[in-house]
């Protein structure tokens, strides 16, 4: 549903165009200094404005209603929360009757009997990120020692970095989007983290990767270009008593269970479905395909404000992970 996580778990609420968007934790540790200064860096890092993004501007800055006291957590709940304040909810009137295509307009409409709010797509609306961005937060304070590397390893099927703003500007000028893969690495991860069978540290991590809207491809290590390798090339030898691999094909896990090399995971976001190409597609009040022209404001590549948020999935998949690894602990 709307909750992930056993120990360190989290539960999202709003609306695209609603009075705001933000997330419920629980099991955040007493006595860890949290205040809105901590939240900015990575705020800032999913926020729109540069190119290829959309042009809506939030302030988005976090209230801390709960869990919080003289700068501390205090071991109750942590409620974080932002306002909306820039809305323009008469662009997506049209969208009840036309559906955009590869967007969830239709499957909700179906799903909630017509009562989901359709505007800026609602609960389905990328702006319900912000909340998973500021429990990303909260998993890497908690996560001590634990590093993260993110970048961008693909944009439109290119891996030429140098190439990536001739890539955006060719989509900006045709109304078009792009999507691409993202590279996730976390360093210093304790051997241990994962609980086979259906909650290894993979079907965790994916579990919340897949939950980000766009997100259509997981995977870990080498991945499928693992299928062109025999065993004896695939398999990761240890080379020191820490365990450590001369390779690390398998992403930093071995039998669900971290290894202690780094976990490596990489996700493929598709293009952004909202574009501003015309589109036949199927008009429910008129009973016929018809021409849809999008309008409102949306982003060329959602990928790249999308890469802090996967960012937080990794770090909130390892920090509820860990605190049922220390469960196990003398």
């Amino acid at each position: 549903m709307n909750s992930f996580g056993r120990l360190f778990r989290i539960s999202i609420f709003g609306e695209s165009h609603g009075a705001g968007v933000g997330i419920l934790l629980d099991g955040v540790k007493p006595g860890m200094h949290l205040t809105s200064e901590d939240f900015k860096a990575d705020l800032i890092r999913r926020k729109s404005g540069g190119k290829g993004t959309t042009p809506r501007i939030e302030a988005d800055e976090i209230i801390i209603e709960s869990g919080v006291f003289n700068d501390l957590t205090t071991g109750a709940p942590v409620l974080l929360r932002f306002l909306n304040t820039n809305t323009k909810s008469k662009d997506y009137s049209n969208l009840v009757n036309h559906p955009r295509p590869s967007h969830s307009d239709y499957t909700a409409h179906e799903k909630y009997n017509g009562y989901n709010d359709y505007r800026g797509g609602g609960h389905f609306s990328a702006r319900l990120t912000l909340g998973i961005v500021a429990a990303g937060v909260v998993a890497k304070k908690m996560l001590d020692g634990v590093q993260f590397e993110t970048k961008l390893a693909n944009l439109g099927g290119c891996t030429d970095t140098t190439k990536f703003n001739e890539i955006l500007d060719k989509v900006i000028e045709a109304h078009d989007s792009v999507g691409g893969v993202v590279s996730l690495k976390a360093k210093n991860v304790p051997v241990g983290l994962g609980e086979p069978y259906f909650d290894s540290l993979e079907s965790t991590i994916s579990h919340l990767l897949f939950s980000i809207g766009g997100v259509k491809g997981v995977e870990f290590g080498i991945g499928f270009e693992g299928a062109k390798l025999n065993g004896s090339s695939f398999n990761d030898c240890i080379i020191n008593e820490s365990g450590t691999t001369k390779t690390n094909n398998n992403g930093g896990i071995n039998g669900g269970i971290s290894n202690g090399n780094d976990i490596d995971v990489r996700v493929f976001v598709k293009p952004t479905p909202s574009i501003g190409v015309a589109q036949d597609t199927f008009n429910f009040k008129n009973g016929r395909v018809e021409e849809l022209i999008i309008e409102g404001r949306h982003d060329a590549a959602i990928i790249l404000r999308a890469m802090v948020v996967l960012e937080a999935c990794l770090a909130i998949a390892l920090c509820d992970a860990a605190l049922i690894s220390n469960a196990y602990k003398k």
